[in-house]
């Protein structure tokens, strides 16, 4: 008696996959590969998915997809300007795709946002692949400077209103962004009742670099609270922030915002309710 198996068929299928550890990856199915160059500073790739449409991958890092990238720009932006009276001149570090600026420039009263990244390629490729994001570059009050954020903000004479800092993996060109020395010039540049904010990782997959950035940000700032959001594509997809504030208390928001698509100023003050395991974590 013969027996007739039914074989899997051959498909060509192409997967991107960022390794968040040794031991956990996240994969996307790629409709069709954009962009992908080595530049002075880092790998670059831009691929549009089936599941989260147009994606951004540095070094091999999920850097935004154009499915979810909403949840993380929004809680980076809205809760340090949400929080502050008057925001007229806002520094971001890093974020060269545009997201977040675009964020910031959804406040009328923001003057200038000035965006410092080393990479000027993440910017034009993001211009040309990712307008969803890269179109807030063509903004007037726009001011994109393509130089090393560590020696702008020891030399510059500037001060700000809100400092957002939006680095890529703490290693290589960004290893210093998560140290006191690091928040001491930033704390610089910033007016007296200035308002910052950072992303300080997973508490799953990067627990000590999450615990390390806290407790040198209370080093340096007289307030320092943690806030979280859910960002699908990063790693563990639950995701924390630092808040700091030289006055008033970053999780009381004072300021409204229109045109957004997670935050309110419910959430913004809901964010900073800690479960207990996270609470325990950065004592």
């Amino acid at each position: 008696m013969s027996e007739y198996v039914m074989r899997p068929k051959r498909v060509n299928e192409l997967w991107l996959s960022e390794y968040s550890s040794d031991d956990l990856k996240l994969s996307m199915r790629v409709k069709k590969m954009l962009h992908e160059e080595k530049t002075e500073y880092q790998e670059l790739l831009i691929a549009d998915t089936y599941q989260y449409g147009r994606v951004l991958m540095l070094d091999g890092a999920y850097q935004l997809t154009e499915r979810d990238e909403f949840t993380y720009s929004e809680m980076m932006a809205h809760v340090p300007l949400c929080a502050h009276r008057n925001p007229e001149k806002v520094l971001i570090i890093g974020g060269g795709d545009g997201a977040i600026m675009r964020e910031v420039l959804k406040h009328d009263c923001v003057k200038k946002c000035t965006l410092i990244d080393i990479d000027k390629r993440v910017a034009e490729c993001s211009q040309k692949f990712l307008p969803f994001a890269g179109d807030s570059f063509n903004e007037p009050r726009a001011d994109f400077r393509c130089m090393d954020a560590l020696k702008f903000i020891k030399e510059t004479d500037e001060r700000f209103d809100v400092v957002i800092v939006d680095s890529t993996d703490p290693v290589d060109f960004a290893a210093g962004l998560f140290q006191s020395n690091f928040y001491s010039d930033v704390k610089k540049v910033m007016k007296d009742d200035a308002m910052f904010s950072e992303l300080t990782e997973s508490p799953f997959v990067d627990t000590e670099l999450m615990k390390q950035a806290i407790n040198e940000m209370r080093r340096v700032f007289p307030i320092v609270k943690m806030y979280w959001g859910v960002v699908p594509t990063y790693p563990s997809g639950m995701w924390t922030y630092g808040a700091a504030s030289m006055k008033d208390d970053p999780a009381m928001p004072v300021r409204d915002v229109k045109g957004t698509r997670w935050y309110t100023n419910e959430i913004h003050k809901n964010s900073f309710v800690l479960p207990p395991f996270l609470e325990e974590l950065i004592k």
